[in-house]
């Protein structure tokens, strides 16, 4: 049973879809996952929409919710700053906690791409998030966009980030930069952005400053002992693989690290098997239905 919700983050009124399990019974609490999109997506997006599905017919309530400035969430749209969904991500778990189908204490984070990102620096600050689940995260921005941008492409990449910042002082008016100029998809993999119709393909220029400030690395070391898992495509041609090897490495038991070969950026969207079968094995033993 899906049902569409919002919710308020610092006064803007946030768009939801709430999955409820089918077998829950009247009066009983389950545990949730908030499910978080990728960079400028919705939740019309293949990812999310995979993740609430596969998590809400395991039996957990799922809260799947659109960012601010993202599909039909207010503010303004495209402006994607990360501390911002960070806070939004908050007034989610807020929202959660006040659902009589769910249980307050035991309320997951799952997150792909930059929501993964978020989900670990959310949790990292917040304790109420119980768990989390990384799919093709990240830890630090710069060294991701050096990553993605190498070569002359790096300087044409800081020169935007420059100018942006220059004409914001100058005249007060953000510089619109191309989505696929800030994150570089292959072409071949660009449908599971594209088909989604409320994906945003513009953004102003402080949204890549502000994911070249963002470090969730930071805080994944903060998040213990609630359990962390990490998924990545071994051969990932958007977000190198070496980001969620570096999460790993800073953060604390209990923590999980897969890189599956043969998946890509999206694999949470290519409804790959085994991939289901390594999430579906972790919730059991690590936030399982019934503590």
């Amino acid at each position: 049973m899906t049902t569409p919700v919002s919710f308020l983050s610092d006064g803007l009124k946030l768009s939801g879809l709430l999955h409820i399990p089918q077998d829950l019974q009247p009066g009983e609490r389950r545990p949730a996952f908030i499910v978080m999109h990728g960079f400028g997506g919705s939740n019309q997006g293949g990812q999310g929409a995979w993740a609430a599905k596969a998590l809400a017919s395991w039996g957990y309530v799922c809260l799947q919710f659109e960012f601010r400035g993202c599909g039909d969430s207010e503010g303004e749209r495209g402006r994607i700053i990360c501390l911002e969904q960070v806070a939004d991500t908050s007034n989610a778990i807020t929202y959660l906690q006040g659902r009589p189908e769910v249980d307050p204490d035991r309320i997951g984070l799952c997150g792909s791409s930059l929501g993964a990102a978020v989900a670990i620096h959310a949790a990292g600050g917040d304790p109420r998030a119980a768990a989390v689940i990384s799919q093709g995260g990240w830890g630090n921005g710069e060294r991701k966009f050096r990553l993605q941008h190498q070569g002359a492409e790096w300087d044409r990449f800081m020169k935007q980030l420059t100018d942006g910042i220059r004409r914001r002082e100058t005249i007060g008016q953000s510089l619109m930069v191309p989505r696929f100029d800030i994150v570089p998809v292959p072409p071949r993999i660009r449908a599971y952005i594209t088909n989604d119709p409320k994906s945003s393909m513009e953004f102003p220029a402080e949204t890549p400053l502000s994911m070249f400030l963002f470090q969730p690395e930071e805080m994944i070391g903060r998040i213990s002992p609630r359990p962390v898992l990490l998924l990545h495509g071994a051969g990932d041609s958007v977000t190198p693989a070496s980001e969620s090897m570096e999460l790993f490495r800073r953060a604390k038991s209990p923590v999980e690290l897969h890189l599956v070969d043969g998946a890509d950026h999206f694999m949470f969207a290519e409804e790959n098997q085994r991939v289901v079968n390594l999430v579906h094995d972790w919730v059991d033993r690590y936030f399982p239905l019934r503590p």
